[in-house]
């Protein structure tokens, strides 16, 4: 289970992970699957809704995965406490083991990181993450403390480690 704010280096950790050959479930990718282009090919008031509906998706594949006995990586944010111990509760009633990454990054550092992917345009970049929306995100986060996460510190990225993450 991946857990960070937007920008943390979730989607980039969790393609390491699909390379290894686990599943990567991720909402971002699978309302633009679905649904195309926030903002574009639906209109943006539709967001919520589709999030809703992606996750409702994703959480029935994920117990296929898991009574597959398949290694899946779930590429959400897990911002709220109460979700992240639903998860796990599901995971450990379909026989799975969890473990909780939580990459954690200093404001400044995902500024920056959310000001070079403000400059792509697709499912993991759709839509603009505003100082407004970052400052909102930062304080409706549940930093996980107690809850048998395993925190990565993510250091600062140089723009060829971006590069090369982007070309993996």
């Amino acid at each position: 289970m991946m857990c960070g704010v937007a920008g943390s280096g979730k989607t980039t950790l969790a393609q390491r992970l699909e390379k290894r050959g686990f599943v990567r479930l991720s909402i971002d990718e699978e309302i633009w699957a679905t649904h195309g282009r926030y903002g574009i090919d639906y209109p943006i008031e539709m967001y919520e809704q589709l999030k809703v509906e992606a996750e409702i998706k994703l959480r029935n594949e994920l117990v296929n995965l898991l009574n597959g006995k398949r290694n899946v990586v779930i590429d959400f944010s897990f911002w709220q406490r109460t979700r992240r111990n639903e998860y796990k509760k599901l995971i450990e009633d379909e026989g799975g083991v969890w473990k909780l990454i939580y990459l954690k990054v200093h404001p400044n550092e995902l500024r920056e990181r959310l000001r070079i992917r403000s400059q792509r345009f697709d499912a993991n970049a759709a839509f603009t993450i505003t100082e407004e929306i970052l400052s909102s995100f930062l304080q409706g986060f549940e930093v996980p403390t107690g809850e048998g996460e395993i925190i990565i510190e993510a250091k600062k990225i140089e723009s060829s480690e971006t590069a090369k993450d982007e070309r993996e």
